[in-house]
């Protein structure tokens, strides 16, 4: 407290010598140019040029904070006179404090003082303008006062300005006299991977007043922001004031930290780790047997899950943009360790979210429209607080039709709409997606199309860049080798080989190669434009089954741009094409192939239906159509005797194709017996 005691006599004195600096004499006459009220000052450098003075604003921000205003104006009107002479005010902002308050510390001892707080906004109101200075008109002789607000309500004058009238009201408010600043309140909330174990995130809501500082975080922005705390005592009808307090933070500034994974602190020492690991020939191995090694087997996934976590490059065209996250879903028996590979990526994502689809709705994964007694505000719900992470979510087919609508806006376009109760926005949900479902009938039937074992609608599952299924089949050496593992997790409580990288090193190897941007070199863009061509020649002959689509296409060059971003390489190898081409192909092998033609076809997780049951679907509606024209309605046992003789459909599948077509509503029966086209 010594060199508090010694803070200067004279505050603004100090403070202006201190704006004297060459940085800071740039920054009034970038004031000048831009039209700016506000300076942005570095909390370093005071502290560098005069310590005694940084540790008592800490202290009394509300005092200090007012010195530095003057000390700004009056060194603008030496710096510029002609700009400073519109000029009222000047806003001192202090940025970059030396320690950011954890919010879960935040108590008592921090109310009056400057913090600087961390976390995700999760809560917008709209902005607001908020008088600063009332003007009142006296009702009896129109004489006009002013009065400087402070504090939540409008106070009136006590008594009329005039000294002859000396009234003490009515008064009205006079609006275009008086003097605005625009207002805002957000809230911020802890980052998922700050939260302890088993504990709710806290919260803080930050009042946010001028126009310099407002509408610049939306729900779902990772911001920083100096303030200074205070507490308020709510107020109860008829009651009055509580005695306990609640905290809130006048914001100084606010600055958007970057949303990009890079943000995660990495030393000098890290990155050179980071650096030997991407030297090794075998890095892709080291990661794959580094994700969740305590689940035995499933490489592929793993490898799939690591391209999931390094993500594509996107493209931001001037009409377009490509998305470069990639969405993976797994569709798997009980028992296949599906949730626990999802919660394992939600911790090792630089920005992870793990929710299932049980207890999840659409306003939760999206955003939600609040009413609060200030008006609407909108709250950032799961995918937006994932934006440029990765969100889990478990049992996908157990979500309500309704609520798993919300997904769709973000799988492709990565963005979230709403437009609800009078708020109309547009929020980023730039999020990799990976999903887990159970099959329908409880066990994979690989005798039916990944759409009858899964109840997602194909709109969802065409979004997916790679589906994985799951199987739980009987292996002697597989099952042998399963349970040995087991039995040394239990046996010892630990993996019983480590991982070659360890996880916390992991999380920020992941987060160091989301800078690389990978370009695709010729021959490889020319290995995957040959696989392109081959998979769609063998679709050209007529009648065959489309093997392969453009999403198709976009999915393989976002798995090779993973890939070499694994690798931190700047250019696309062949190899990376290579091992892109092996993954989608054991992809499509298990959800793309017509169970009855054995073919690979797109249009079973496009359309739900593979070629062959729509061109039998074809022949019973056009059958019907025909017959119609000749009867008027169609009689069943005709149509079954029709499509057996002329086109060797059996009773049996011919049933089955009109029930298909009775639930899709494509043809319904007039009466018992009797078919009709809609």
């Amino acid at each position: 407290m010594t060199e508090i005691e010694m803070a200067p006599a004279d505050p603004q004195e100090r403070f202006q010598d201190f704006l004297k600096s060459e940085k800071y004499r740039q920054s009034f006459a970038q004031m000048a140019i831009t039209g700016s009220t506000s300076l942005l000052v570095d909390f370093e450098d005071l502290l560098t040029t005069d310590s005694a003075l940084a540790e008592i604003l800490i202290e009394t921000p509300d005092e200090y904070l007012e010195h530095a205003n003057h000390a700004a104006l009056a060194q603008l009107k030496i710096e510029d006179p002609e700009y400073a002479e519109g000029i009222e005010k000047v806003n001192v902002r202090i940025n970059r404090l030396i320690e950011t308050q954890p919010l879960r510390t935040l108590g008592s001892d921090h109310i009056g003082t400057l913090v600087m707080l961390e976390g995700i906004v999760i809560r917008s109101t709209p902005v607001r303008p908020m008088v600063l200075r009332a003007a009142f008109q006296c009702k009896k002789c129109g004489q006009i006062g002013y009065i400087d607000q402070t504090g939540p309500f409008l106070r009136a004058p006590i008594a009329c300005t005039d000294t002859v009238c000396r009234s003490r009201g009515p008064f009205d408010f006079v609006q275009k006299d008086s003097t605005f600043i625009d207002s805002q309140e957000i809230r911020i909330q802890e980052r998922q991977e700050e939260l302890p174990p088993g504990q709710l995130p806290r919260w803080i809501n930050i009042k946010l007043v001028g126009q310099d500082i407002v509408d610049i975080a939306r729900p779902g922005d990772s911001a920083s922001i100096v303030g200074t705390v205070r507490a308020a005592a709510p107020t109860l009808p008829r009651v009055g004031k509580l005695r306990v307090f609640t905290m809130h933070l006048d914001a100084n500034f606010i600055d958007v930290v970057s949303k990009e994974a890079e943000a995660i602190f990495i030393s000098p020492e890290e990155e050179k780790q980071i650096l030997e690991l991407a030297k090794d020939p075998w890095i892709h191995r080291k990661i794959i047997r580094s994700i969740a090694p305590s689940i035995y087997g499933y490489e592929h996934i793993k490898e799939a899950v690591m391209y999931l976590l390094f993500g594509g490059v996107p493209k931001l065209l001037p009409d377009i943009n490509i998305r470069g996250d990639m969405n993976v879903l797994l569709i798997g028996d009980p028992g296949t360790a599906k949730s626990q590979l999802l919660q394992y990526v939600s911790k090792i994502a630089p920005r992870g979210l793990y929710t299932s689809g049980r207890g999840t709705t659409a306003a939760g994964l999206t955003a939600a429209v609040i009413r609060e007694r200030e008006g609407m505000t909108l709250e950032a719900g799961a995918l937006v607080l994932a934006d440029k992470g990765v969100a889990c979510i478990d049992e996908i087919d157990k979500m309500r039709p309704e609520d798993r609508v919300a997904i769709h806006g973000a799988m492709e376009q990565q963005i979230i709409a709403i437009a609800k109760g009078g708020i109309v926005a547009t929020l980023n949900a730039r999020t990799s997606l990976l999903a887990a479902a159970n099959p329908a009938l409880g066990r994979y039937d690989p005798y039916r199309t990944v759409t009858e074992n899964i109840s997602l609608p194909v709109t969802i599952l065409s979004r997916f860049d790679l589906i994985f299924v799951l199987r739980d089949t009987p292996e002697k050496e597989q099952d042998t080798r399963m349970s040995e593992h087991i039995l040394d997790l239990h046996r010892g409580g630990t993996v019983s080989e480590e991982p070659p990288i360890p996880a916390g090193l992991l999380r920020k190897y992941v987060s160091y190669a989301k800078s690389m941007k990978p370009e695709l070199k010729k021959e490889a863009a020319n290995r995957i434009r040959d696989f392109y061509l081959e998979m769609r020649s063998a679709s050209e002959t007529e009648g065959s089954p489309i093997a392969i689509t453009a999403r198709q296409l976009e999915s393989i060059i976002r798995i090779t741009e993973a890939r070499a971003r694994v690798a931190l390489q700047k250019e696309i190898l062949v190899e990376d094409a290579e091992a892109a081409i092996s993954l989608m192909k054991r992809s499509l092998e298990e959800v793309g192939i017509d169970v009855s033609s054995r073919k690979f076809d797109i249009d079973i997780i496009m359309t739900g239906k593979p070629k062959s049951l729509q061109n039998k679907l074809r022949v019973v509606l056009s059958t019907i159509i025909e017959m119609e024209r000749e009867t008027g309605m169609v009689k069943k046992s005709e149509l079954l005797e029709k499509l057996k003789t002329e086109f060797e459909i059996q009773s049996l599948e011919a049933e089955r194709l009109m029930g298909q077509l009775l639930r899709e509503g494509t043809i319904y029966a007039p009466q018992e017996d009797y078919l009709k086209k809609t």
